[in-house]
């Protein structure tokens, strides 16, 4: 356990020395502030890193991260990330990316208790039910799951776009898109399911706030 433990500072002298090695700068570059263009709300789980599958440097991506990619408007953490992400660094895009797979998704699917997270998986049952039909009509349980993974996906973009935070940048001009995307963790690509928003008026008048 010790051993396994010392291994991450070990790699992480290593990682510094290859850094300088190649840019004698880096650190101070990093040290002197960020301005990344896109903030990345992602699933927790550890083989979806968003640096590593989008191919991006530290300080290029602002990155949230919870079971299940969710955008819940009583998670005060999310909604930090995303006020500040917007209003102070002033991304220009905002990425749901979920991943087939995801054990979030296929635990909400069925009915076992898990214990304290089962009061977060009920916002991805609540999806399930929003869809019920389309989900339950699809009878292979993979196809079934991988489907409930982007419609998960879906609707995190459009709960995203419902946020005040959101749709202030828009009628501030404010150039800002919201994208969803879904990441197969047996290719390593990256599926864009095209539900990107622009405007508030691409939401139902319902949700459109008012200045």
């Amino acid at each position: 356990m010790e051993k396994s433990y010392q291994k991450l500072l070990d790699s992480n002298k290593q990682w510094v020395a290859k850094q300088l090695e190649l840019d004698p700068t880096y650190f101070e570059t990093l040290a002197k502030g960020q301005s990344p263009e896109y903030l990345w709300i992602g699933c927790s789980d550890s083989r979806v890193p968003a640096n590593e599958v989008t191919g991006t440097r530290p300080g290029e991506i602002f990155v949230h991260r919870n079971i299940a990619n969710m955008v819940v408007h009583t998670d005060m953490n999310m909604l930090s990330v995303l006020s500040y992400a917007v209003e102070v660094l002033k991304v220009k895009h905002i990425i749901v990316c979920g991943h087939y797979g995801c054990g979030g998704v296929i635990a909400a699917m069925g009915n076992k208790q898990f214990g304290l997270i089962d009061n977060w998986l009920r916002h991805l049952k609540d999806v399930y039910r929003m869809h019920s039909d389309e989900l339950e009509a699809i009878e292979d349980i993979k196809a079934r799951e991988n489907r409930f993974v982007e419609l998960n996906v879906q609707e995190q973009v459009t709960d995203l776009c419902k946020t005040s935070i959101v749709q202030n940048a828009w009628r501030n001009n404010q150039p800002l898109h919201v994208h969803g995307w879904v990441y197969d963790i047996a290719d390593g690509i990256i599926q864009d399911l095209d539900v990107s928003y622009r405007q508030a008026s691409d939401l139902e008048k319902i949700y459109q706030f008012k200045l």
